[in-house]
């Protein structure tokens, strides 16, 4: 019997004033969860990083080399969005509007010295916006993935897959708020952890199947 293949699903723990974080809800809903692909068995493993800037990017480094996962998601709350999006590009900057958990804000600060400004997503972004429409979960690409502890751990994971010569996927993706954080912030979207958790399963099978992104305008996946 083949190995099975592992997933690494990273989720946020809560931050500001919230209680809790939907990244993380999602992932360790899927934690242990597995399904069939090619032929072998694929495993998620969830893992839950501090919303800290620094030691979210170890701690990530520190779970890539412990599982070796040939896929790896890392979620993010992005409060105001509708809709599940996977972003296009990881930049080389940390830029804190706020404090992170521990109080600290980098201003302006490179998250990487001797990187590059920018890394791409690995992951087939346009296809997997396709399939979760297909699903009926409404989902769109980003081009931005902001300057917070969310971008810091998409530019870090994107550098070491590069700096490791790693041949696995790599990419991160935005959630919405669940309603009982958007009951309080009136006017603000919101999206059922059922239909999160739904999402991120169709997410996670068509980042592993497509091997080459499909090609649509931006127009029709904005």
């Amino acid at each position: 019997m083949s190995e099975a293949l592992n997933i690494l699903l990273t989720g946020f723990e809560p931050f500001e004033k919230d209680t809790l974080n939907p990244s993380w809800e999602v992932a360790r809903a899927l934690d242990g969860w597995t399904f069939e692909a090619e032929g072998r068995t694929v495993r998620v493993h969830a893992v839950q990083l501090p919303c800290v800037f620094g030691t979210s990017a170890t701690a990530l480094r520190e779970a890539m080399a412990r599982l070796q996962p040939q896929l790896v998601v890392s979620l993010g709350l992005a409060g105001g969005r509708h809709e599940i999006t996977p972003e296009r590009v990881a930049i080389n900057i940390d830029d804190a509007r706020i404090p992170d958990n521990a109080g600290g804000q980098p201003i302006d600060e490179a998250i990487a010295g001797e990187g590059p400004v920018a890394y791409w997503s690995t992951l087939p972004i346009k296809a997997i916006v396709r399939d979760l429409r297909t699903a009926g979960v409404p989902a769109t690409v980003s081009n931005t993935a902001g300057s917070f502890v969310c971008n810091h751990v998409f530019y870090a994971l994107m550098h070491a897959l590069a700096q490791g010569g790693q041949s696995a996927r790599g990419g991160f993706v935005h959630l919405p708020l669940l309603p009982q954080q958007a009951v309080h912030r009136p006017g603000l979207p919101s999206m059922a952890l059922s239909t999160q958790i739904e999402g991120i399963q169709q997410l996670l099978r068509t980042a592993l199947t497509v091997k080459s992104d499909v090609r649509e305008t931006g127009g029709k996946l904005h």
